[in-house]
């Protein structure tokens, strides 16, 4: 069973302190003491599912799974075709079929973390990572997150896109998206809106950057360069009611 689960966002250690500094604004957390290259974001309510990671590459985002029997989820991972690249006592690195890392944990957490007013009281909540998921192989790679889980894969309001049954109870959404192309698999961070265009205002003020505008969406650059995006799912009842 997944008893609670994270979203990691990864940015390159060089430019750490100014990333984090953005998103724990954004996200209404302070950022833990550093261990090693891990910190955690920490919400003024409701337990962590936000966590920060220094990298060498350019950064992306990935899951953590928290699990009640580590062994029995690293072997259901192994049969279901993931690589283990890293076991610990406490967590295991894991790459899936298709080249989507993530992690299986034992951490725990019980209390969803309460959305952030930005200035103008426009409410939002880092609440989702999306799999960015090359067309090739993306039934194969929506089967296996389906069977790792337990989690049924459900349509949305555009045909790219799938999304993994999440029970409410946990704090972040897993959605999967078909690219057009067969670029390697990569992760990003959403941010759910109840006004995507204040959002947006409020994150440019920070120093963010809009990069694109898509049907119920708005693809953004952190100030370090980091693509997330800020989508129109409602942020307090975690409804989705477009992406």
């Amino acid at each position: 069973m997944i008893r609670w689960n994270w979203a990691f966002i990864d940015r390159p250690a060089a430019v750490f302190d100014e990333a984090f500094a953005f998103w724990t604004a954004v996200s209404g957390t302070t950022l833990s003491p550093r261990r090693g290259e891990f910190a955690t974001l920490e919400p003024a309510d409701g337990d962590a599912c936000l966590r920060a990671q220094a990298v060498g590459g350019p950064g992306g985002a990935h899951l953590d799974l928290d699990v009640d029997d580590l062994e029995a989820a690293r072997q259901s991972a192994r049969k279901l075709g993931a690589e283990l690249l890293a076991d610990h006592d406490g967590w295991s690195l894991v790459r899936s079929p298709g080249g989507v890392l993530f992690c299986l944990t034992t951490e725990d957490g019980a209390r969803i973390p309460s959305p952030v007013a930005g200035p103008d009281g426009a409410l939002s909540r880092v609440d989702q990572v999306t799999l960015d998921l090359p067309a090739t192989g993306y039934d194969d790679e929506v089967g296996f997150w389906s069977e790792l889980t337990g989690w049924e894969p459900g349509p949305t309001s555009r045909p790219e896109f799938l999304r993994l049954g999440v029970p409410d109870r946990l704090p972040i959404r897993i959605l999967l998206q078909r690219r057009d192309d067969d670029r390697p698999a990569s992760a990003h961070i959403d941010i759910a809106c109840a006004d995507v265009a204040a959002i947006a205002t409020w994150h440019e003020s920070l120093g963010a950057r809009r990069v694109h505008r898509g049907a119920h969406w708005i693809v953004m650059n952190d100030p370090t360069g980091g693509v997330y995006c800020l989508t129109s799912r409602h942020p307090s009842t975690g409804k989705v009611s477009q992406r």
